[in-house]
């Protein structure tokens, strides 16, 4: 019998700033469709307010086209140590993932900021695949943004 629970970790170094890294996903998720269309469609306040632990947010994203649907909560925001943690409570993922939390973190290391996702989950049954494509995603949108805050 395989392992249920796992975590995922990818870093990617930033040539721009991390605060404003940090401060897109912590205050304002919802420029992030404008900035990086083709893998985020939609972020919408469903409850709270943008920037406070407890809100509740509803993601519009593609994974390989197909659209998917997250509904998250913030669990956590530390402006000082530059991290964010959202638990999804509904939508797509929760059809194979018991838990799903997503983590961002804005490491410093020497020169340059690092950006770090870590997707802690649990699938429901071991046929569930690890969410590599979320991971992707992830990637993919870290990069979209970087080039538009190293264009501004």
């Amino acid at each position: 019998m395989g392992l249920l629970t796992g975590r995922l970790v990818a870093e990617f170094g930033l040539r721009s700033s991390g605060d404003l890294f940090h401060d897109m996903f912590s205050t304002k998720p919802h420029h992030i469709s404008n900035i990086s269309p083709q893998h985020i469609q939609g972020c919408a306040l469903h409850e709270g307010e943008f920037g406070v632990p407890g809100s509740v947010i509803i993601w519009n994203y593609a994974i390989d086209g197909k659209a998917n649907v997250a509904k998250e909560i913030v669990e956590a925001i530390d402006v000082e140590n530059k991290s964010i943690t959202f638990s999804v409570i509904e939508g797509d993922l929760t059809k194979e993932y018991k838990t799903f939390k997503l983590t961002i973190d804005i490491v410093p290391k020497g020169e340059i900021d690092v950006v770090k996702w870590t997707i802690d989950y649990e699938k429901l049954h071991e046929s569930v695949p690890e969410p590599i494509k979320i991971l992707e995603v992830a990637i993919h949108v870290t990069k979209d943004i970087e080039a538009h805050h190293l264009k501004a």
